[in-house]
């Protein structure tokens, strides 16, 4: 199963389930396809493939953080934030299948944990050591709307080039581990009564490499990694909304020595001291005078990258919202851009010389005679 894969299916799709859907209907939704894709039941070539898209989609609905997580970021908001072991180590499949009135194993895929996994019975010799990180990045809505280049700078562990992330000094031998006898699991037997049950757990003795270090390299000091300062350049697409998650592989950390994670940049639009975003519009709210409602004008009125002329028509009312075509945000699913939005705030004036006061009264009294 490939995690933080662009490819994955929404999980809502995956159980044929309503995005309001509550906890037990989620439930009977992934009994019902259990059913019929478990390896044990369903000898075709793809159920077994099935089965965990289902069982992955149920581990995470299930669970209301992950599902929030999920509702807000997608599949980045999941395989950004969780391991695989999160994902499925929080359920306990074997009973959930049981009460479904299938067997807690998966007959020659060994257990049902191993198998989600991907380890086909058996768990891996070495854990997965990668580290994603999050960067939470600030922008102001004319950069969000342009798109832009920045450069961040971060700290973060990376594998040891002079030991390739072994933690020995190079031309050093290495002992095997003599706990787990260099296989870096180690398994334990245990009879229940559903049958004998086999746990496998990575050696702690050599975090599951199957040696140990004899010689501790002299850059790293046997810790495999090295700290290091890093500046890194992101590209922030036009139009992106504030909360937005970019995914840039391989940036993240490395633990241990192994190869290093994703990076996950969040992505924070500033409010903005005249517009409001809505959507891909843009909404300005424009003072303009009582004659010039009354009577109409054209009127320049700022826009997020330049300006733009305004006809307001004669009888303009308060509140009115104008449209400028294509002024707005850049949308990010289809050509063109939004709209700028222009509300309309008539102010009436607070003090009136003596000969304004005259010509407005000259004027109501004329339209009281229309």
């Amino acid at each position: 199963m490939s995690y933080g894969s662009n490819q994955k299916r929404d999980y809502y799709d995956v159980l044929g389930v309503d995005r309001k859907a509550t906890k037990e209907e989620i439930r009977r939704a992934y009994r019902k396809l259990a059913l019929e894709f478990h390896p044990d039941r369903n000898k075709e070539p793809d159920a077994a493939e099935k089965f965990k898209e289902v069982s992955e989609a149920y581990a995470i609905l299930s669970d209301d953080n992950k599902r929030l997580q999920y509702d807000q970021f997608g599949h980045a908001g999941i395989h950004g934030r969780y391991s695989a072991e999160d994902i499925f180590g929080g359920i306990n499949f074997e009973d959930i299948l049981r009460s479904f009135g299938l067997g807690g194993g998966l007959g020659g895929f060994g257990s049902i944990f191993d198998f989600l996994m991907g380890r086909g019975g058996r768990r891996s010799t070495r854990r997965d050591q990668a580290i994603d990180l999050r960067y939470d990045m600030k922008i102001s809505l004319k950069e969000a709307a342009t798109g832009i280049e920045k450069e961040i700078t971060l700290k973060r562990d990376e594998q040891c080039l002079k030991c390739g992330g072994t933690g020995g000094e190079p031309g050093t031998p290495m002992n095997t581990c003599t706990r787990c006898g260099g296989r870096g699991e180690q398994r334990q037997v245990q009879q229940t009564m559903f049958g004998q049950v086999i746990r496998v757990a990575t050696c702690p003795e050599c975090n599951g490499r199957g040696q140990i270090v004899q010689t501790p390299c002299s850059e790293c000091n046997g810790k495999r990694t090295i700290r290091e300062k890093r500046s890194i350049r992101v590209q922030i697409p036009p139009g992106v909304e504030s909360g937005s998650m970019l995914r840039l592989k391989d940036q993240g950390a490395s633990q241990d020595g192994s190869n290093p994670g994703d990076l996950y940049v969040v992505v924070y639009v500033e409010p903005d001291k005249i517009f409001q975003r809505v959507g891909d519009d843009i909404l300005l709210e424009l003072p303009i005078t009582i004659t010039q409602a009354t009577l109409g004008a054209e009127v320049e009125v700022p826009t997020l990258l330049s300006k733009a002329m305004l006809k307001i028509p004669a009888g303009t009312q308060p509140d009115t919202i104008l449209r400028l075509r294509g002024q707005g945000m850049p949308r990010a699913r289809w050509r063109g851009n939004g709209d700028q939005l222009v509300q309309i705030k008539v102010e009436v004036p607070k003090k009136l010389n003596r000969q304004q006061r005259e010509l407005l009264e000259q004027l109501a009294d004329e339209l009281d005679k229309a």
